[in-house]
């Protein structure tokens, strides 16, 4: 029996897979009762199932480590420890972990706890269970530091950090290559550059972790320069970059828009084959979204074999920075087809999209979603997201309802609501909000003034918007910007005040840019002001001789007017200037997603049958 038992621990061994072939038999409870199966399989079985997250099987081997009176070691407690830990539920894994006595507990069952808590995103938790650990004595070993040290660094404790650093000096475990990458990475993400170079110094062996940890920390801090000083030394002290290296890297060329070094990376990347993995694909992706080079994006998306949760969510975030509201819905849609359950980073980035496409549905449907899976509860960052949506779809009833559910409100909330009211021309409620806010703890800031005065704007309040644009600075302590006077001037065009509007243009203490006087131009065209049109449209196209509408909004002034040769003037001149008008499009919503349609475009599946029709 000794001798099977003996084979059958070192096919385990030598072959873990084993594990998923008995996992399939018509019933697992036979092999539980196998004559040998004893402790050493059950360690084994739970590192396999610990690997592969196999949490029912992880539970019905604690089942039979319980029964069999196996839970008295303290190498299967640890190894249940780590199973749960793996498996992500750690109120389990603290049970095994509080299951032992305090005088039973060691080094090995700390570490094991500290580090499921950790990994798990409690590091609060892993700190306390450290200082736990030294209270009753426990000497803490190389295994234990490097979680605490970067427990240290999410909870931003740089004291606590360099009382580690003394105690792992004293300890002789500063040069171990693990913890001194851990005081690495934590000393660069508090700033702190000249001990992290002199821990760097200092280690003896430089393996790829370390000089990742120097590359990722500076990046973290966007000291990118001495990042990328880092991975040139990297490459001339003979280290080859590995995954963790080359995302690091992507992302600063992401956050500086370098594509050509990022495309030189992303060779690298093909060359090492480490574009199979998932991790880098992303890094991938999100550097060529910020590049704004969406097709290269999307061709990265569309060849991975897998996808995770951030391969959607980098997809979405990037149509959103390309401004390609209609894809998010798209590359949303199809998510939601191969069933990829959202989280709260796919909420905002979709969200926004339903409100710059106005797409109520969807964004109702989201909502939806949002409450039965108790999504942004609490989040301030997602409930703004929520009604910004509604009040840019004209839904100002459920926006409102939005509002008064958020427990606490942010200036941005109420920036939403007053925005919202005001650009549908309800400029009492503006108001009344503003004057709530006034009364809260919160001071108004340069957006709330955008939004107050487009409110006027809207709603024909000459008198109170001159009002506010005075008071400003004096009573609120806002210096008005270009944004606000722009307001003023547009509001001053609307109620035919057109005169009022050109001296402010003139006259306001900051120089007029073209979003000022083509506000301008747009309302001498709504009165039929040729003259005071033509002195808006020759400085504008001063301003931006390349940009269309300042030509196409002088020759609506003519058509107005009846000067029909002025108008073939202006035509002929954005010829001869290459200036193109950009083709308008629409959109509807419908039950199965938001159709586009442009003028002329005959791409639509449907467009054949309309005709028929």
């Amino acid at each position: 029996m000794n001798g099977r038992r003996t084979i059958f621990r070192v096919l385990l061994h030598k072959q873990p897979q084993l594990f998923l072939c008995f996992s399939t038999l018509p019933s697992f409870d036979s092999l539980l009762f196998h004559p040998y199966y004893d402790l050493t399989i059950c360690i084994s079985f739970l590192q396999t199932c610990a690997h592969h997250g196999n949490l029912s099987k992880g539970k019905e081997i604690h089942s039979y480590v319980l029964k069999n009176g196996f839970l008295n070691s303290l190498l299967s407690v640890t190894s249940l420890i780590n199973m749960y830990s793996k498996c992500s539920l750690m109120n389990y894994a603290v049970k095994v972990f509080n299951y032992l006595a305090q005088e039973d507990k060691n080094v090995y069952a700390y570490n094991a706890i500290i580090s499921g808590v950790f990994a798990n995103g409690f590091s609060h938790n892993a700190f306390e269970l450290y200082k736990q650990m030294r209270c009753v004595g426990i000497v803490p070993d190389k295994f234990t530091f490097p979680c605490v040290i970067r427990s240290c660094s999410n909870a931003m404790d740089a004291f606590e950090v360099k009382k580690i650093h003394g105690l792992l000096f004293k300890l002789g475990l500063e040069l171990d290559i693990f913890v001194g990458s851990a005081l690495v990475n934590t000393y660069l993400r508090f700033g702190l550059t000249e001990e992290a170079q002199e821990m760097f110094d200092e280690l003896t062996v430089r393996d790829v972790v370390l000089w990742n940890s120097m590359v990722n920390g500076y990046a973290q801090i966007a000291r990118f320069d001495e990042a990328l000083e880092v991975f040139r030394l990297m490459g001339l002290n003979g280290v080859i970059p590995n995954r963790y290296t080359v995302t690091g890297v992507l992302s600063i060329f992401a956050m500086t828009g370098d594509l050509d070094y990022g495309r030189a990376v992303h060779g690298f990347v093909i060359k090492m084959g480490y574009d199979s993995v998932v991790s880098v694909a992303n890094a991938l992706i999100d550097m060529y979204g910020k590049c704004g080079c969406l097709i290269d994006a999307l061709n990265i998306f569309e060849a991975m074999n897998e996808k995770d949760i951030f391969s959607w969510n980098s997809m979405l975030s990037v149509h959103e920075h390309c401004t390609d509201h209609y894809g998010t819905l798209r590359i949303f849609n199809m998510m939601l087809g191969e069933l990829v359950k959202p989280d709260l980073v796919t909420i905002t980035n979709v969200l926004p999209a339903c409100a710059h496409l106005a797409a109520l549905v969807h964004g109702r449907e989201i909502h939806g979603y949002m409450i039965v899976n108790g999504f942004g509860k609490d989040n301030s960052l997602v409930n703004n997201a929520v009604m910004d949506m509604y009040a840019k779809c004209g839904d100002m009833i459920y926006a409102r309802l939005v509002f008064d559910n958020i427990r606490e409100k942010d200036l941005a909330s109420w920036n939403i609501m007053i925005m919202g009211y005001g650009m549908h021309g309800c400029g009492d409620e503006a108001l009344e909000f503003f004057s709530q806010l006034c009364q809260t703890q919160l001071a108004p800031d340069e957006i709330t003034f955008v939004g107050l005065l487009s409110a006027c704007s809207h709603a024909g309040m000459v008198k109170k918007g001159q009002e506010f644009l005075a008071e400003m600075e004096s009573k609120y302590g806002v210096s008005p910007t270009i944004e606000h006077y722009t307001c003023v001037i547009d509001m001053l065009g609307r109620a035919g005040q057109l005169q009022e509007a050109y001296n402010l243009v003139l006259t306001m203490p900051i120089e007029a840019n073209p979003i000022g006087w083509r506000a301008l131009l747009a309302a001498c065209h709504l009165h039929k002001h040729k003259d005071l049109a033509k002195i808006a449209a020759r400085k504008l196209i001063e301003l931006e001789p390349g940009h269309s509408g300042n030509y196409v909004l002088m020759s609506n002034v003519y058509v107005v007017a009846g000067q029909y040769e002025e108008v073939s003037e202006v035509r002929h001149t954005m010829r001869q200037e290459n200036v193109r008008k950009t083709p308008g499009y629409s959109w509807i919503e419908l039950t199965d997603g938001v159709h586009f349609f442009v003028t002329g475009d005959r791409s639509h599946p449907k467009t054949d049958l309309s005709v028929m029709a």
